[in-house]
């Protein structure tokens, strides 16, 4: 009946996904047999675009089985890598703008996985849509598989209409817009309705039923016509300017198909006149396709049928039955049937496909992972926390009561046993020595970190104010999304290393502080046993005070303190050891629900796994509350039997802080030492979000200059205004009151009325290209005080004697030295013009001959008017 529409392919530029996406498997794994699966899918997965779009497609079931198997792996790792970091620019060209000789065709560059997902889905339309049309409709098989695939071709276009904004997040061009790919949409399941309609005649089905689906084909063909006619931007591309009176013509064919048929349900019903409107109604359609829409449709068989059947009818109407034959106005509608639905696009659209990284989690579930460790490390850290602080606090009270060393000193005038272990265990950690070395090394490391930050904040700095500088010199041309609303997120990060980077220096003053507190006291402990005796002052003896009641309690009190502490010890290992995996957790969820409530999951298996541990930590807190009001209470007896002087006093103070002094250099190089870890684990971490923030800034640089090639090639194509001045004498100089000719600024003159001149004879054979590469000569020709008699034109049509400028053809100023008729009034040589980049002007001819001047053709308006 009429040719089927297919649409054309969209066009995409080579892509290289192994480097980034390479790049963040192993930065995100650790080396191992996982890894190296996952690079090996990378390789296999940039295979398959290039199998899909990196060459010409056949139009064949096994082609568009390779685009359904990328865009089913594109909806599958979608969610496992972070492209929006990973900065993956894939460019795509308007399927339908052919473009210009020297500017090429449109086309956009987005940084997106889903403008990528929505150009695939739109090749896998279009290939659809050229498979259906390439099926040989004379046979059941064929009508199926062309239904299948308009269906799925329509199906498409309309997920892309459904989709394309929320995945672009701009403006797309114009083939992929939703006005478009919906119009595409209706089209092809016009086109699958209509082979049902073929497949229902060919079957020969109820003339009712094929009436339905035919008048039904012809309401969705009329539907597509008004979208292509009526959409703003669609009417100016060429493909739909040639789609119209197709969809024109299947819209008569369909209704006049509709028309047939229900004249001979008419014809069953004994209505003859209504059989006879409807065949008079079929043939009026089928004329105005035959006659408008001629070279897109075939109308002889059905026209024969309807010219066949209205002959019959009428001829049995006249002679028989004498039925009334109604208006066509006045005629009952005929129903309507669809057979077709647009397939809905759920993946895996492929049968074979299978993921290629299948055991890879979704970025959902990694970052529920990250957030899930974060809670963890935050329930260890905050229970260690509170057992080291209760530690803390055991040993500040105990140095402050000078236990147990006021017990050991009984004699007062021997280094007590407990200041000699402490001593011994400052000297084996290294001493002052090492804590000092540790403090120097914590501005230079974090110098480092700094530096790294900073140029990290550079980068993102020098791209955004190139493209702020090339946005406010190109406007509203300079079309890609700001770098400074792409670069928040990494700002935002960044901001939040240096808030970092602020609270550890603080924590640092107050590392630093502290030693320079307890420097006298760690050197003194630092010092062999003799020195540290004479440095502690001797006082009387209390040798009374052994093997009494209060002196047994305090230290029976002391033990359990410790054993309270060597509990704290075991609990924090315990602590320490709790491992579990959120994973599967998580991917349950995720399947489940759609999303993940990491919070809620987590917390619960936190409660669960650290509930017991939370409990003995507050009971050991409690029991060590309890026992040091004991000790404090015991330790006033103790107090109040000892004999009282200064020396005793002073003795006393000097073994408070050497105990003071033990505590804090353990607690000061535990700090340090954690510090120092910090700043290098943070060096990794500073090290990865510099090369994201360098791997952005190198892919924008590139989306950057190809942006600045296409606007350099749009400006190029584009006209500009001639900057040539007009003379003076053909713009201010009034025409003289009588003789030559006034020269006007167009190619056609309108001299001062003048005497005709005499007719032309035949035209010689001079070709145009003959005319135009005419040397000029040195010599002038003499002007005379009358019009010189002009010469016989060429045979055929020459084009003007100058280059006509793009910007406005057919419009050009004279130059002075052109016109022979100017040189008597004004006096001027006659000299070749010839501008810039332009071919010269043909120069007058040897004096001998008359001057060649250019005429238009017989045909044509003469030059000069005719008397």
């Amino acid at each position: 009946m009429a040719t089927f529409i297919s649409v054309p392919l969209k066009k995409s530029s080579e892509v290289d996904l192994v480097k980034p996406l390479s790049k963040f498997v192993t930065s995100t794994y650790p080396p191992g047999e996982e890894q190296t699966e996952y690079l090996r899918a990378v390789e296999e997965l940039n295979k398959l675009r290039k199998s899909a779009l990196g060459r010409p497609l056949d139009k064949h079931e096994s082609s568009l089985e390779i685009l359904l198997r990328y865009y089913d792996q594109l909806c599958a790792i979608e969610p496992k890598f972070p492209f929006t970091e990973l900065c993956l620019t894939f460019t795509w060209k308007d399927a339908f703008d052919k473009g210009s000789l020297f500017g090429g065709s449109v086309k956009l560059a987005l940084a997106s996985v889903g403008y990528e997902k929505t150009c695939v889905l739109f090749n896998v339309g279009a290939l659809a849509s050229q498979i259906a049309s390439e099926q040989n409709l004379d046979n059941d098989e064929g009508l199926k598989t062309a239904a299948k695939f308009y269906q799925l071709a329509s199906g498409a276009f309309a997920h892309i209409k459904d989709t394309v904004l929320s995945a672009l997040n701009r403006e797309p061009t114009m083939d992929i817009s939703p006005e478009t790919v919906g119009t595409l949409s209706q089209i092809m399941l016009s086109q699958a309705q209509e082979v049902f309609v073929l497949k229902a005649t060919a079957d020969k089905m109820k003339d009712a039923i094929v009436a339905k689906l035919a008048n039904q084909a012809a309401d969705y063909y009329g539907d597509a016509f008004k979208q292509c006619q009526y959409k703003e931007n669609l009417p100016k591309y060429f493909y739909f300017q040639e789609v119209l009176p197709v969809l024109a013509a299947k819209h008569c064919m369909m209704q006049a198909t509709a028309e047939l048929h229900q004249s001979a349900l008419a014809n069953q019903k004994k209505k003859f006149g209504e059989e006879i409107a409807r065949l008079q109604h079929a043939t009026e359609l089928v004329k105005t396709a035959a006659s408008r829409y001629d070279e897109y449709v075939n109308v002889k068989d059905i026209s024969d049928k309807i010219s066949r059947a209205l002959t019959a009818a009428k001829k049995d109407n006249d002679f028989i039955y004498h039925d009334r034959v109604p208006e066509v106005k006045d005629l009952e509608h005929i129903g309507k049937a669809s057979l077709v639905k647009a397939t809905a696009i759920q993946t895996p659209l492929s049968q074979k496909f299978s993921d290629l990284f299948e055991k890879m989690v979704p970025m959902a579930v990694q970052q529920s992972v990250s957030a899930a460790n974060s809670r963890k490390a935050d329930t260890v850290n905050r229970l260690i926390g509170s057992m080291r602080e209760a530690t803390n606090l055991c040993n500040g009270v105990l140095a402050s009561l000078n236990l147990p060393a006021a017990l050991e000193d009984l004699s007062g005038d021997s280094v007590p046993q407990s200041i000699l272990e402490k001593s011994r265990a400052v000297v084996q950690l290294g001493g002052l020595q090492s804590i000092e070395q540790l403090i120097k090394d914590l501005p230079e490391l974090l110098q480092r970190n700094r530096e790294i930050l900073d140029e990290s904040f550079k980068m993102l700095d020098d791209e955004e104010a190139t493209d702020n500088e090339l946005r406010g010199k190109f406007n509203q041309r300079w079309n890609r999304t700001p770098s400074g609303d792409l670069y928040k997120s990494l700002r935002a990060e960044g901001n939040n290393f240096r808030n970092i980077l602020d609270k550890a220096v603080q924590a640092d003053q107050v590392v630093r502080e502290r030693y320079t507190a307890h420097c006298e006291m760690i050197t003194l402990l630092c010092k062999p046993e003799n020195e540290l005796s004479a440095a502690i002052p001797s006082a009387n003896p209390a040798k009374t005070l052994q093997g009494s009641e209060v002196v047994n309690v305090l230290r029976a009190q002391l033990a359990q303190q410790e054993e309270v502490k060597r509990e704290r010890e075991v609990l924090e290992g315990e602590v320490k050891s709790v491992t579990f995996d959120m994973t599967t957790k998580f991917l349950t969820a995720l399947a489940q629900d759609g999303a993940i409530n990491e919070e809620a999951l987590t917390t619960n298996e936190l409660d669960t796994r650290y509930g017991s541990h939370t409990q003995r930590v507050q009971q050991n807190l409690r029991r060590q509350e309890e026992l040091l009001s004991q000790i404090q209470v015991s330790h006033q007896e103790f107090s109040a039997l000892k004999q009282s002087n200064s020396e005793a006093n002073n003795r006393e103070e000097v073994l408070k802080k050497l105990a003071s002094a033990h505590d804090s250099y353990i607690e000061i190089s535990s700090n340090i030492k954690e510090g120092t870890k910090f700043y290098n684990d943070l060096t990794e971490i500073l090290l990865k979000f510099q090369n994201k923030c360098s791997d952005i800034v190198f892919a924008r640089k590139t989306e950057r200059d190809e942006l600045l090639k296409e606007l350099q090639q749009s400006i190029a194509r584009e006209p500009s205004a001639p900057s040539f001045s007009v003379p003076s004498y053909q713009s201010n100089t009034p025409a003289p009151a009588s003789g030559g000719p006034t020269p006007a600024p167009r190619t056609v003159f309108q001299p001062q009325a003048k005497p005709q001149p005499p007719a032309r004879p035949p035209p010689p054979n001079v070709t145009p290209q003959a005319a135009s590469t005419s040397a000029p000569v040195s010599a002038p020709v003499a002007p005379s005080s009358t019009n010189p008699p002009p010469v016989a034109p060429p045979s055929q049509a020459q084009g003007p004697p100058y280059p006509t400028y793009q910007g406005y053809p057919g419009y050009y100023q004279m130059p002075v030295a052109y016109n022979p008729y100017a040189y008597g009034q004004f006096n001027m040589p006659y000299m070749p013009y010839q501008a810039q980049g332009q071919a010269g002007y043909p120069g007058a001819p040897p004096a001998q001959q008359p001057y060649p001047y250019p005429q238009q053709p017989p045909q044509q308006q003469p030059y000069y008017p005719q008397q």
